[in-house]
């Protein structure tokens, strides 16, 4: 596990829980795509995750997006997504 980025378990993200973080001025924010397998199952592999960052002091809504990427919702996709994410520092 990187050392930089925190992320939340992948349960959050299937519950279709957006999520925001910042390192220092580094911000990030990740939006799920959550497709459904049936009512109560998740399709992980169908479900992805954005993420984006920016630097400075502002909020999401009053900043430009510097990046964005894509990520299958599973645990390797987690990974990619903290790793690309501290790339991004």
């Amino acid at each position: 596990m990187s050392g930089r980025i925190y992320l939340p378990v992948l349960h959050s993200f299937e519950n279709n829980n957006v999520f925001t973080g910042s390192f220092g001025p580094f911000r990030y924010k990740i939006t799920p795509n959550v497709v459904m397998r049936n009512a109560k199952e998740v399709n992980n592999e169908q479900s992805s995750m954005k993420a984006e960052y920016w630097h400075g002091p502002l909020c999401y809504e009053y900043s430009d997006v510097e990046g964005e990427k894509t990520f299958v919702m599973t645990e390797p996709g987690l990974a990619q997504m903290r790793d690309w994410l501290d790339a991004q520092i």
